[in-house]
């Protein structure tokens, strides 16, 4: 299994990254986890237009799926004619959402996604077994467990410390999880996890690998993050950046 960063900024792009989206690959399948403004382009700079075979979105903040209503005239208007629905794993008002943000009155996307509601469980996707959960966020939010051959990768999504969180990540040999908040100021409470919050999360769960994500590098310290999360977890540990590739 190989994750691929195409973008990792946390709430909009930053000045060297898009935002969140993830190339999971598996059997020369490849899952795109995420969609976020601006990874269109990296899409096709690491792997290719047509690269993902399945697209699982997590929630339906704006940061993380807006290049998957830009995505629709990719597939719908090819010059040698329109692509195939592609699936689409995403909360139970995406199609709406995506119509919305394509920017049509009442448009649908529906010719270009065939989508499938997320709810708790395990499923197959192509090659990969996928665990969801429901995490701490204000809308509708699923952590993701990827298992394929023996490996996995949990995926924290936006999160607040919850126990669904800690599920997902145990034992996974490569944990990404987000960071967006410094520790030690008042942050908003039930959103996002802070550096030290990600590093009790990675310990806890006794992963192998920690590789934090979805940074707001205009309101934030990387260093003050990064050494928050080493102070609470001992393991291996970085800051993803685009075009990054882990085999897991």
């Amino acid at each position: 299994m190989r994750l691929t960063v195409l973008g990792c900024a946390g709430s909009f792009p930053g000045p060297e990254s898009p935002c969140s989206a993830y190339l999971v690959e598996a059997d020369d399948f490849r899952l795109l986890v995420d969609f976020g403004p601006g990874s269109l382009s990296t899409l096709q700079r690491y792997a290719g237009l047509h690269a993902p075979d399945a697209i699982l979105l997590t929630h339906l903040h704006c940061d993380h799926i807006l290049d998957a209503a830009s995505y629709v005239v990719v597939r719908r208007y090819a010059p040698d004619g329109p692509y195939p629905p592609l699936p689409v794993y995403a909360p139970a008002g995406a199609p709406d959402r995506l119509a919305a943000a394509y920017g049509q009155e009442d448009s649908t996307v529906e010719d270009v996604y065939q989508f499938y509601a997320l709810q708790p469980g395990t499923f197959p996707i192509g090659p990969f077994s996928v665990t969801v959960d429901r995490v701490l966020h204000p809308v509708e939010t699923y952590g993701v467990r990827l298992e394929h051959d023996g490996r996995a990768l949990c995926y924290s999504s936006d999160t607040a410390p919850c126990e669904a969180l800690l599920r997902l990540a145990h034992n996974a040999d490569a944990f990404l999880c987000e960071a967006s908040y410094l520790d030690g100021v008042d942050n908003p409470p039930d959103l996002h996890l802070t550096g030290r919050e990600a590093g009790e999360a990675a310990a806890k769960s006794n992963v192998g690998r920690l590789l934090l994500t979805h940074l707001v590098a205009a309101w934030g310290s990387e260093a003050h993050t990064v050494a928050a999360a080493s102070a609470a977890y001992a393991g291996p540990l970085e800051v993803v950046r685009p075009g990054a590739s882990y085999d897991i």
